[in-house]
């Protein structure tokens, strides 16, 4: 609260440092807080629809480019960590602890898993050349890549819940589950057929419950 100082009969005067104090707090507090924009590594155009849920908060979102190429990610850095971690052994890969950290600060990725490795260690802008070059996550039944990055993450995130619930427990507090969502982003101009991939890919990991990502559409006002 700014103090008013009348003085001995002079004019009032307001002493305005807690304001600059509260100010810098604040400045600080939202800088500690915030966490960057990351960049996507493919722009996917989706079709219109006049449905204005949002999309859940724990998800694994598999987006399908113009092109038909697939991006996988799932929007919780800690299980994009530890699905890292699961794909590596399953492809005998070892990742350092290091390439774990930038994997978990990461959005989409649409390489294949041979290449991976050398995709987190690349800079900024060989990363977003790399992207315009990568085929999409391999997900034919030959090396269904898509289909084991959704089961490790799914492994990871009930590995995760289970972690914070006994943790809550011991601790005397409430634990609130939030369940692991599906989602599928695909433009608008993509061959349906390729999402129709995608989807066969859900079915065979039992998921049939899953969220299309579309753009509101803007109504036109009436006069």
């Amino acid at each position: 609260m700014a103090e008013v100082n009348t003085g001995k009969g002079g004019a009032p005067t307001l002493d305005m440092t807690p304001m600059v104090d509260l100010a810098f707090l604040l400045v600080t507090f939202f800088m500690l807080t915030a966490t960057s924009r990351v960049t996507e590594p493919v722009v996917v155009d989706t079709p219109s629809s006049n449905q204005d849920k949002l999309l859940p908060e724990n998800v694994i979102v598999v987006s399908v480019d113009a092109r038909g190429r697939s991006f996988f990610t799932v929007n919780n850095p800690e299980v994009r960590k530890n699905t890292l971690d699961r794909m590596g052994k399953q492809y005998n890969i070892t990742f350092t602890e290091e390439e774990k950290k930038k994997f978990g600060g990461m959005s989409s990725i649409g390489v294949d898993i041979k290449q991976l490795k050398q995709y987190i260690n690349m800079s900024d802008a060989d990363r977003v050349a790399a992207d315009r070059k990568a085929g999409g996550i391999p997900l034919d039944s030959v090396d269904n890549q898509l289909g084991n990055w959704i089961q490790f993450a799914r492994i990871a995130e009930r590995t995760q819940a289970k972690e914070q619930k006994e943790r809550a427990e011991r601790l005397g507090r409430e634990f609130k589950d939030k369940p692991l969502r599906f989602a599928i982003k695909a433009d608008s101009k993509t061959n349906f057929l390729q999402v129709k991939d995608v989807i066969k890919v859900f079915t065979k990991k039992e998921i049939f419950i899953f969220n299309l990502i579309t753009n509101l559409e803007q109504t036109a006002k009436k006069e």
